[in-house]
């Protein structure tokens, strides 16, 4: 992970430039390689005589700007990675995709001329080239070839005549694939309530001012985040600067496209890992030329080439998403404060269940807190009932719909009103297990058990590991007893949609996971029906829960609260906390007011508690304590060490050494977490060792992270392994 320099060839030193993407010739045997130039120099580091020159340019390549290279840099330095595996990061869009061209009909005559031409194929009956003269009349003399043929039906070689008889022209021009049509009409505009015009006055001051900053919008589910965010945004594009909207789920891109595209217009744009190559590649060209100022997105969209940058939005900046869970595992909330310290920009996180670590940096004043503390438009926070389980089953009700649950349904249902149903979990049951021996079925890449699915029919034939994709058929014995007992255990969405049908068969379901959102538009397949109202329930995972604003919900229930509460993260209680009261901002959001019904065998948590009162700070103070006395961030830095081999033993090995190599350079005040075994001990055929370090200098755990570095360079235990760590800890391993 190291610079080498080559000489430009003389043909080539008009084209290249930082950030290109080149050939070279690498090593001793001159083996053809790709790499990036990240500098220019007349000087020379070696003999010139011994340095090679470049081979070629990759002209179709996007090159990489000047100030995403040093950002680049940075999230090498930060999160331990490769440059190379850096500057791909910073690149969403690599490669140059041919350009869509529209075939325009124009008139090169007179309006006179060409009324007569109108008039003498009239009288020539020459049907098609009447139409096509009529439709170019109609269109104010110019229209495409496309429509020409669609509405007017006139085939290529009737325009072909009228182009060789001298009266029509055709021209080309580019056209951009954009993958939402937004009208170039905007200025739909929200009347502000007092809490709302206060924090964008306070923002408007501090811009107008020249000063950037990072805020936290704190504003309870419901408050009206998305009209502050615009507010902010028009106050921004009046100084001609561009603005990056990240949202965590693609699941919330058509809804934030439409109500920014409704303000906004054309001006607004997307970018996500779902659009065709070449939709993303114009975004990127439209973004590079100034012919857009808002791109909205999820992390990726952070890498837009703005020129003049001015705002960073990260709505529900506590998303778990925002994370890479790839090499590099940057998190995007880092990543857009030091882009915007290197453009000059402010940084709004909004949330109404910020991060702890972002709700304590707003605490210590380093950053600016922007509180939302009622609902808009006069709207009330959802009452939350408690459902104890335990209580559920003592009264004989085995079904996983409790008996209020099951009451407030039939209610919604009544009076047309829709319902949302939450369990953090898809396929048709958590594994599948012989009643004879207790054998679970396993992946065979990973420690995990399968999850069972139904086929379209009904009936279980798939088992599915989520963590590699593999599949299998559902087996009619036991592999290891051969008993026929072999059934599905446990929960999953389908399972949960099969019951629904079965308890409220007149209900009108539409049920929304990773199973059923495939392909580019599979999450507004689902959602905007249900905004419609063509469905009245709707089941999910944890996409449903997240920034969606249906008017006609009034019920959101969470079937099973303890899923994610003790997951062995020690983030697992605010992980909890988020995912129940991002659910219960869900209902009561316009006029009609709104319940939550949270099912749970624990309902004297903390974070089910602080739902039930819905009051965040009350989970807050109980959460900050908690980290304090366990010594967790954000009163220290903590990074996770993942050691991973195809051989159990090597992997064991080389973390021992690594802590070893610890005790012997590093002489600073630290402590360590292990090693021990992952809790997914094995992931792909690759067994994983866990240790975790802890320290609360963040120039020791900086020593430390090299310290790393140096071992996966310099020792064969580093070089027959592979190391990564997640400065962030965001996701447990």
């Amino acid at each position: 992970d190291r610079t080498f320099q080559y000489r430009i060839p003389e043909q080539l030193r008009q084209q290249v430039s930082i950030g290109s993407r080149v050939k070279i010739p690498f090593g001793r045997g001159n083996r053809p390689i790709m790499g990036f130039v990240v500098g220019i120099s007349e000087e020379a580091k070696w003999p010139p005589e011994k340095i090679k020159e470049l081979l070629s340019l990759e002209e179709k390549d996007v090159p990489i700007e000047g100030r995403m290279l040093k950002l680049a840099a940075w999230i090498r330095n930060r999160y331990g990675t490769t440059m190379n595996e850096a500057l791909k990061t910073v690149l969403p869009v690599r490669r140059q995709i041919k350009s869509v061209e529209e075939h325009w009909l124009n008139f090169v005559v007179s309006e006179e001329v060409a009324k007569k031409e109108l008039d003498r194929c009239r009288l020539k009956h020459y049907k098609a080239k009447v139409r096509l003269l009529q439709g170019m009349f109609a269109e104010n003399g110019q229209m495409t070839a496309a429509l020409a043929a669609k509405k007017y039906g006139v085939t290529k070689p009737v325009i072909d005549g009228m182009v060789k008889a001298g009266i029509l022209s055709v021209s080309n021009r580019k056209k951009y694939r954009n993958p939402y049509d937004l009208t170039k009409d905007a200025g739909k505009q929200k009347q502000l309530n007092d809490g709302q015009r206060r924090v964008t006055e306070e923002f408007r001051t501090e811009f107008q001012a020249g000063r950037s900053h990072t805020y936290l919008l704190y504003g309870v589910t419901g408050s009206g985040k998305t009209e502050v965010y615009m507010e902010m945004i028009e106050e921004v594009l009046q100084k001609d600067k561009q603005v990056i909207v990240l949202i965590p789920e693609i699941a919330l891109t058509l809804q934030t496209v439409q109500r920014l595209g409704e303000r906004f217009g054309a001006r607004v744009s997307l970018l996500h890992s779902r659009l065709s190559e070449g939709e993303r590649y114009d975004q990127y060209e439209r973004a590079k030329r100034g012919e857009i100022d808002i791109i909205i997105g999820p992390r990726s969209a952070l890498f837009v080439p703005f020129t003049d940058l001015g705002l960073i939005i990260i709505d529900e900046e506590h998303e778990g998403s925002y994370k890479s869970e790839k090499p590099p595992r940057y998190h995007a909330r880092e990543v857009a404060l030091e882009l915007a310290r290197l453009s000059g920009a402010s940084v709004v996180l909004g949330s109404a269940t910020p991060s702890v670590e972002t709700y304590y940096a707003a605490t210590q004043g380093e950053y600016k807190m922007l509180p939302l503390t009622k609902r808009a438009a006069g709207a009330q926070l959802p009452k939350v009932h408690i459902v104890d389980l335990r209580n559920e089953l003592k009264a004989g009700n085995r079904s996983i719909f409790s008996r209020l649950l099951q009451e407030k349904i039939e209610d919604r249902l009544r009076r047309q009103e829709q319902c949302m149903l939450f369990l953090n979990r898809r396929g048709y049951a958590g594994f599948v297990s012989c009643r004879s021996c207790g054998y679970v079925l396993q992946c065979s890449h990973c420690e995990v058990s399968m999850t069972a699915h139904k086929n379209r029919g009904g009936r279980i034939d798939t088992l599915m590991c989520h963590y590699c994709g593999h599949t299998e058929a559902m087996p009619a014995v036991c592999p290891e007893c051969g008993s026929p007992y072999v059934a599905a255990f446990g929960l999953g969405t389908q399972r949960v949609e099969e019951m629904l049908r079965k308890r409220f068969p007149t209900a009108r379901i539409l049920r929304m996971d990773a199973d059923t959102t495939t392909g580019k538009y599979g999450h507004e397949s689902i959602l905007e029906p249900f905004r419609q109202g063509k469905a009245d329930i709707l089941l999910g995972t944890q996409m449903i829960v997240k920034g969606h604003d249906f008017p006609n919900v009034t019920l959101m229930s969470a079937l099973a609260a303890d899923m994610s509460m003790f997951s062995g993260d020690y983030r697992s209680m605010e992980k909890t906390f988020d995912l129940l009261m991002q659910a219960s901002g869900r209902a009561g959001r316009a006029d009609r007011s709104g319940e939550m019904v949270i099912q749970t065998y624990n309902p004297d948590q903390y974070c089910v508690e602080a739902v039930r009162l819905q009051d965040a700070s009350f989970f807050y103070e109980n959460e900050l304590a908690y980290r304090r006395m366990a010594q967790y961030p954000p009163y220290i830095q903590m990074v996770s060490v993942l050691v991973l081999s195809a051989d159990k033993r090597m992997a064991k090995a080389c973390m021992e050494a690594l802590v070893s190599s610890f005790e012997t350079n590093c002489r600073e005040e630290y402590s360590l977490i292990g090693p021990a075994e992952a809790g997914l001990s094995r992931a792909k055929d690759c067994y994983r060792y866990i240790l975790y370090i802890k320290t609360k200098e963040e120039a020791v755990m900086d020593e430390m992270l090299r310290q790393i570095e140096r071992f996966s360079v310099n020792t064969e235990w580093g070089k027959n392994c592979h190391i990564q760590y997640d400065r962030d800890t965001i996701n447990s391993y």
